[in-house]
């Protein structure tokens, strides 16, 4: 299972493994507080497509085939994602406001249809 959450959010005993998929540390948040296995910045979407996109939902289905490239291009990057969840929970962590379009939710799609594979 892959489940999502903000990294402002309280950690739960559900969470299983939890990885931080930002290219950028959460504002606000401390390195000492935040739970996580790793922190994965190689995985989140390039700073260009990350500026362009600008969480902005008339972009989110270009924002989606962008980002796909990016990981099918760098299949490394999530690799880790991959295994852990293969091995049980895995819980992406993000810190967007918007719950709907971002990162973590294309990833969470991306990682699930190579689940199936």
């Amino acid at each position: 299972m892959i489940q999502l959450e903000r990294a402002y959010d309280a950690e739960s005993r559900k969470d299983g493994t939890r990885f931080l998929v930002e290219r950028l540390w959460p504002r606000g948040v401390k390195k000492s507080v935040l739970k996580i296995e790793r922190w994965l910045k190689d995985v989140a979407p390039s700073t260009k497509l990350r500026q362009w996109f600008s969480h902005d939902p008339a972009k989110w289905e270009e924002f989606r085939r962008r980002y796909f490239a990016e990981l099918k291009a760098n299949p490394d990057a999530w690799q880790p994602l991959l295994t852990a969840a293969r091995h049980g929970t895995l819980t992406l962590v993000y810190s967007s406001h918007d719950t709907e379009h971002n990162n973590a939710v294309a990833l969470q799609e991306f990682l699930q249809h190579h689940l199936k594979n």
